[in-house]
């Protein structure tokens, strides 16, 4: 039976053969080979995309190969597709879902993406919200790859975060920022970077993402910052998109998305994995040549591939072959030869060649043994020999194992030699390093004053019962601060820069550090000074110093963390929250600091540069005074006005101490009545873009109330919420606190006195009351006009530096 059978195939052979070379006088000694080389690629190419029998293989312009299918009997278990007939072509579906499947191919299926979008108006508010969610089952059949997929986000200033949630309903989320300093740094034609766009990656396993509830904005903070109208985040194919700019539209965008980046799917077969299948008689892949790969998502389940060198669908029988055609040019002679030579051309169509038995097909060495595999050979090098076993330039071959060993020993002798050296080297070097690193601080920390700071803060902290200063060393700083990372950046300004630590017991901190450009005696003596200053405060409404660092070429301080801004950020914005009755609260608290600064410390303290800036609001907004770097302490013993070069900041500074130099606590009781005129008005203390009489709000304030015209210049809410008596008695206070002869102003007590009255004071609103307008003037002498205090300001700023 085997031998007719055998004989069979051999004339049918001789046949087809005789038809090639008959033909070939007529085709030309090429078109055959051109020919059968075509109907092989045919086969290969489409080897695995095949259906069930009896299925039908494409939907529309999709191609479904088995395992999956769109009919009944046509799909292993959760891989079942719909075909969807209503559209023109139909559209094939995942599951029961409305996700669109794009492509499949042996391990990953490809679908249609959307985007989900947040946009916003010109004041900040949203005005178009897109969802984009995705469920791919609880079946765990499907989920995101991991690999191929990433979370992408896209505009200017904007965040993003992916959220998902497991079996037991446990939500989890990731997401990053992207920023733009400026527009022009924003480089369309590229792969994500974090400026415009950002990416990150996504768990393994995943099978559910929600990207709609947290769009998101910040808020530009410099100039330079600028942000886009809209926050776009998909989920797709990482390496199939290209940054277009952070300012696409949405419609445009979707639809890039949509044609162009598609979302990966991993599937699996079953619950089971590989070794588990098998026992059970379950397993799927068919064939001697096919693989079965475990899944790694954690959920179980296997797939099954073809071994390099094999083709086919390892899910249908015969499942994977290999395929070996040899094509040959013939001459006449070559014709002659391969007709009587029949049984070897049979021989050459088969699943694979030994090619240890032909030295021509094989590259191995001499002294090696060719063992042949399917679709391939191994060398291996006799006994007594090492190396790759072949004879490739780059191989080794092999070599006697005497080389070797005599080799080995000579290599390892002068690793160990080279790698001794090396450590020696390496541990001097260090070691140098390290001393003169030592050296350099232990300097620092000397012209630092840090000596005379440690003695004083050892007997601070004996009699002291509040929490005690702590030294801290560079590293400490660095690793609080992420080595001084930019986005642990708090504020800037001509100081230096502030930045958000985080303690090792997770307490937040702010280590304020000066710039090394700006380095110099001044800057030094000024942070000492602050130091020194608030080892005398314990008042809750004065920012508290927790250690300071003099290790490093300037000092740096550690305060507590104050979370909400400043003052003057609140006071400023566009739309201020702040009601008269915080504004009252937050200026008492601010008084009573200062007032315990002036008359309860135990070496009386002017802070000299008090202004809204210097003012912050923790995160129920309670008032801490900031920024003791110009202050001066007034020993008990000598009297209360100090000659100083004049220092603070245009717009709060007391125009007696301008023009003599002589500071005193009444010049901190000026400055804070520009602060409580600037909670009142909501303008700024000093604006050369006003006119002359409008420039300075110390001299506006009192003008506005000689003229009766009060009613102007305060903020629309405070003039609706106080009332007449209330605001006018407001107003009588800031501008005795704004006197320009400093013995006519009031005590720091008496401020504290009646702001807490005013506080309390309550009568009928504003609205059911005379108009500042219809009322009477307000009494007002002032001993010098306006044109002349506007002539002290100018003439001192054109006379002095007046440091902000």
């Amino acid at each position: 039976m085997c031998s007719s059978l055998n004989m069979y195939l051999h004339a049918v052979l001789l046949l087809f053969l005789s038809y090639l070379l008959l033909a070939q006088p007529t085709l030309g000694t090429d078109t055959s080979t051109v020919n059968i080389t075509a109907n092989v690629a045919d086969i290969t190419n489409s080897s695995f995309f095949i259906a069930k029998r009896g299925c039908q293989l494409k939907c529309g312009d999709i191609t479904v190969p088995y395992p999956f299918g769109f009919e009944s009997g046509c799909y292993i278990k959760w891989l079942e597709l719909t075909c969807n007939y209503t559209f023109d072509p139909p559209k094939l579906l995942l599951g029961n879902s409305n996700i669109v499947v794009s492509s499949i191919s042996q391990t990953q299926v490809r679908v249609r993406n959307t985007i989900a979008v947040r946009c916003y108006d010109e004041t900040g508010a949203i005005n178009y919200t897109r969802p984009r969610w995705m469920t791919l089952g609880e079946a765990r059949t499907f989920s995101f790859s991991d690999t191929a997929n990433k979370f992408t986000v896209i505009g200017c200033n904007v965040y993003a975060l992916i959220s998902w949630w497991n079996e037991d309903l446990e939500s989890f989320s990731t997401g990053c920022l992207s920023v733009c300093s400026t527009n022009g740094k924003v480089h369309p034609g590229t792969k994500c970077t974090g400026i415009g766009c950002c990416q990150t990656d996504i768990p393994k396993g995943l099978t559910n993402f929600n990207a709609t509830a947290t769009l998101g904005r910040v808020y530009s903070e410099t100039e330079t910052e600028v942000s886009s109208p809209c926050t776009y985040a998909f989920l797709g194919e990482w390496d199939h998109f290209e940054f277009e700019g952070a300012f696409e539209s949405p419609k445009t965008l979707e639809d890039r998305i949509w044609r162009d980046v598609p979302v990966v799917i991993d599937f699996v077969i079953g619950k089971q994995n590989c070794s588990e299948a098998l026992n059970s008689g379950t397993l799927l892949c068919r064939g001697d040549d096919t693989l079965c790969t475990d899944s790694d998502s954690g959920y179980g389940g296997y797939c099954c591939t073809c071994k390099y060198g094999y083709e086919g669908n390892p899910y249908l029988s015969p499942g994977c072959k290999g395929l070996l055609l040899a094509i040959f040019v013939f001459s006449n002679h070559a014709v002659v030869s391969a007709l009587t030579a029949s049984h070897q051309f049979l021989n050459v169509l088969l699943a694979d060649i030994d090619e240890c038995n032909n030295t021509a097909l094989n590259n191995c060495h001499e002294k090696a043994k060719c063992t042949n595999t399917a679709g391939s050979f191994n060398c291996t090098c006799l006994d007594h020999y090492y190396g790759d076993g072949r004879k490739d330039h780059g191989s080794t071959g092999c070599l006697p194992e005497a080389s070797q060993s005599s080799g080995i020993k000579l290599s390892l002798g002068l690793s160990l030699v080279f790698l001794s050296l090396l450590i020696i080297v390496t541990l001097l070097y260090f070691g140098i390093k390290r001393r003169k690193l030592i050296k350099q601080r232990e300097k620092f920390f000397e012209e630092n004053g840090g000596l005379l700071i440690k003695q004083r803060i050892s007997s601070i902290n004996k009699t002291s019962t509040a929490e005690p200063l702590k030294i801290f060393t560079v590293e400490e700083l660095k690793k609080v601060t992420n080595n001084y990372a930019k986005d642990r950046i708090l504020g800037q300004g001509g100081y230096g820069v502030v930045y958000k630590g985080i303690l090792p017991d997770q307490r937040v901190v702010a280590i304020k550090k000066s710039k090394l450009m700006d380095v110099d005696k001044v800057q030094v003596d000024q942070c000492i000074n602050e130091l020194l200053i608030l080892t005398q405060v314990n008042h809750r409404n004065v920012v508290k110093v927790l250690g300071f660092c003099f290790e490093s070429k300037v000092p740096e301080l550690v305060y507590e963390y104050i979370s909400n801004g400043t003052l003057s950020q609140h006071i400023h914005r566009t739309l201020s929250w702040l009601t008269l009755d915080h504004r009252l609260r937050i200026a008492i608290e601010a008084a009573s600091a200062l007032s315990y600064l002036h008359s309860d410390a135990s070496i009386p303290i002017i802070h000299r540069d008090v202004k809204s800036a210097n003012i912050l609001l923790s995160a129920d907004y309670v008032a801490k005074i900031a920024d003791f770097g110009a202050s001066r302490l007034v020993p008990l013993d000598q009297p209360q006005v100090i000659n100083t070069i004049v220092q603070g900041t245009l717009g709060y500074l007391d125009p007696e101490y301008l023009q003599s130099g002589q500071l005193t606590e009444k010049s901190d009781v000026y400055s804070f009545g520009v602060v409580l005129a600037e909670l009142m008005t909501g303008k700024e203390p000093f604006c050369p873009e006003r006119s002359e009489a409008e420039r300075y709000l110390a001299i506006y304030f009192i003008v506005s109330m000689k003229e009766n015209r009060l009613s102007q210049i305060l903020e629309p809410r405070v003039l609706r919420e106080g009332t007449l008596e209330q605001l006018q008695a407001i107003a009588e206070l800031v501008k005795r606190c704004l006197c320009l002869k400093s013995e006519k102003r009031p005590a720091m007590k008496e401020v504290v006195t009646e702001l807490e009255r005013l506080r309390r004071y309550r009568n009928d609103p504003w609205v059911n009351q005379q108009s500042l307008e219809e009322s009477e003037s307000l009494p007002l002498s002032l001993s010098t006009s306006t044109s002349e205090i506007s002539q002290q300001y100018y003439s001192f700023q054109l006379q002095h530096d007046v440091s902000d």
